[in-house]
């Protein structure tokens, strides 16, 4: 299994602004509801293999969940079936960014 990738979530506000990063919150709804990156998309955990076909894998990836365990398992998902990934350290926990409600 590959490492994947960790990055700092100030290191995220900086690729946010990237053309090719997209950045997936995997939590459940009730902590989506709580806040989430602007411009992030909201796909939970359960969901992401279901989800994974309509993704485009010439973009890059940035799993994000409460406290970066289930984004990193939803990064090691993705990261199997050939997606660019990368997982943010500490998960919500540590993001001092925006929020959108």
């Amino acid at each position: 299994m590959a490492d994947i990738k960790e990055v700092t979530p100030l290191e995220v506000e900086e690729m946010m602004n990237k053309d090719n990063i997209v950045v997936i919150d995997v939590r459940e709804d009730e902590e989506v509801a709580q806040g989430m990156i602007e411009k992030a998309k909201h796909i939970r955990l359960g969901d992401i293999p279901e989800a994974a076909p309509e993704l485009d894998k010439s973009k890059d990836y940035i799993l994000v969940c409460r406290s970066g365990g289930r984004s990193m398992k939803a990064s090691q998902y993705l990261d199997e079936q050939g997606f660019k990934v990368i997982n943010m350290q500490g998960g919500m926990l540590n993001w001092k960014g925006e929020v959108t409600i």
